[in-house]
């Protein structure tokens, strides 16, 4: 008997091995493949949970219901644009993150092949988790404006605020940013505090405290929240938690990675915004991708967006910015890594001021509506100004590893030729942005 890691029956039996020794062989399972139908069945739990919790909390989903189906989906889907999507700040950037990251830690417990893998400089645990984002971009996408989604369930992006496309970035993206600290946390965190004590609680409140994505995650796929595939249970002491049943499949050869600087990174960054007078910020994040030309040079592009910060309840705002130029890097085999950079592209600012009293005299007939967006004009005023930007700023980042850097800080100034929206100035802003950076190439 192997003993149970989460009741510690039969620990006597457990043969100690030398943690050197091959990948653990988890749930007796021998083949490298997706479990796709694990998956599709926790991810509908996933999907389940979400959606029922809106048509308990949201009176506004209940209501979306009615009408004609088809017709109130495609109005929904069709009225998507600009970037932000009227929810609050913690529900974009905190909450949408977040689901985010389950999304990928249940794409890893059911990837065979590289679930068990730990953070670090190995390969394959940069390819899994690469695979793992990919499949929160595909529930993302699904959550949004699929056959079961808020687009279908609710319609409640057909009406007021405008409906952007904050969640398709910044839910997978910073959702895989959110994945990679929880794994850096379990590797450097919990698991030196298991080293120190054995009491039970403790590492109990720390495995499923520190790691709330994949607690939620393990909870969709019928386990304790506390969980691991790659080592024991909180009730095993920890003389036992390192020296696990394998199968000897000799040592792992350790990847090295090949020399020099990476050919292309890519970044996902939180970035606040402040616009002259103080009285207006901009909360957001996006990401941006930098080609190596030379040694010391790169060619960046960045695609950010956030929302307007500091107007009344009746007017709401956002911006995308995009832009590509010239990076320099003067010490790039450096820990630390500075830059500086010139960008040229353009900026939207987009802005809806909704009248309240109108909406009501055409609340009936938005709803009863196929194409709410006819109505739009009527209980809503919309500006919007589009302009050639320039970006200069310079920052630095700290290297982790040949994979993964953290962009420690980047301020840059920000001027755009954007026409003024609702009285507001928005062609001068300052930047900050932090995040962090895959180097590809490299390992």
């Amino acid at each position: 008997m192997a003993g149970d890691p989460d009741t510690g029956a039969g620990i006597a039996s457990i043969k100690p091995v030398r943690p050197s020794i091959g990948p653990v062989q988890s749930e007796g399972l021998t083949d490298e493949k997706v479990d796709w139908k694990s998956l599709a069945r926790q991810s509908w739990t996933f999907l389940t949970l979400q959606h029922g919790f809106r048509l308990l909390t949201e009176p506004g989903t209940r209501e979306g219901m009615k009408g004609p189906f088809f017709r109130t989906y495609w109005g929904s889907v069709s009225n998507l644009h600009g970037w932000a999507d009227g929810d609050p700040f913690y529900v974009n950037y905190v909450g949408h993150p977040m689901m985010g990251s389950v999304a990928s830690f249940l794409f890893v417990q059911n990837d065979r092949r590289y679930r068990d893998v730990e953070f670090g400089k190995d390969l394959n645990y940069w390819k899994g988790r690469l695979r793992a984002g990919a499949f929160a971009f595909l529930y993302s996408a699904q959550f949004e404006v699929g056959p079961v989604s808020e687009a279908s369930i609710g319609k409640i992006q057909r009406t007021f605020p405008q409906q952007g496309y904050v969640d398709f970035v910044i839910t997978p993206f910073v959702g895989m940013g959110w994945g990679l600290a929880e794994d850096a946390l379990d590797k450097f965190v919990i698991k030196r505090i298991e080293q120190r004590t054995d009491n039970n609680w403790v590492r109990l409140l720390v495995r499923g405290g520190l790691n709330p994505a994949r607690s939620m995650a393990n909870l969709l796929g019928g386990r304790v929240p506390w969980y691991r595939t790659n080592r024991a249970g909180v009730y095993v002491p920890y003389s036992y938690i390192t020296r696990q049943i394998t199968v000897d499949d000799g040592p792992r050869k350790p990847v090295n990675p090949p020399p020099g600087v990476a050919p292309f990174e890519f970044s996902m960054t939180f970035e606040p915004e402040m616009f002259p007078g103080g009285s207006l910020s901009c909360l957001g994040g996006g990401g941006s991708a930098a080609f190596r030309l030379a040694a010391n040079w790169q060619l960046a592009g960045d695609v950010s967006g956030c929302k307007l910060m500091g107007f009344d309840r009746t007017l709401t705002g956002d911006s995308l910015t995009y832009l590509i130029g010239p990076r320099w890097t003067p010490s790039p085999r450096g820990r630390w890594v500075p830059h500086l950079q010139f960008l040229a592209g353009g900026r939207k600012i987009t802005a809806e001021r909704f009248f309240p009293d109108k909406w009501k005299a055409v609340e009936s007939l938005v709803n009863s509506s196929p194409d709410p967006a006819l109505w739009r004009p009527l209980y809503t005023a919309r500006q919007e100004t589009n302009a050639f930007a320039v970006s200069a700023g310079g920052g630095v980042d700290l290297k982790f590893n040949n994979a993964l850097a953290l962009r420690v800080a980047s301020l840059e100034y920000r001027h755009s030729w954007v026409r003024p929206v609702e009285g507001f100035d928005f062609s001068n802003g300052l930047r900050l942005t932090t995040g962090l950076v895959l180097h590809m190439g490299t390992w």
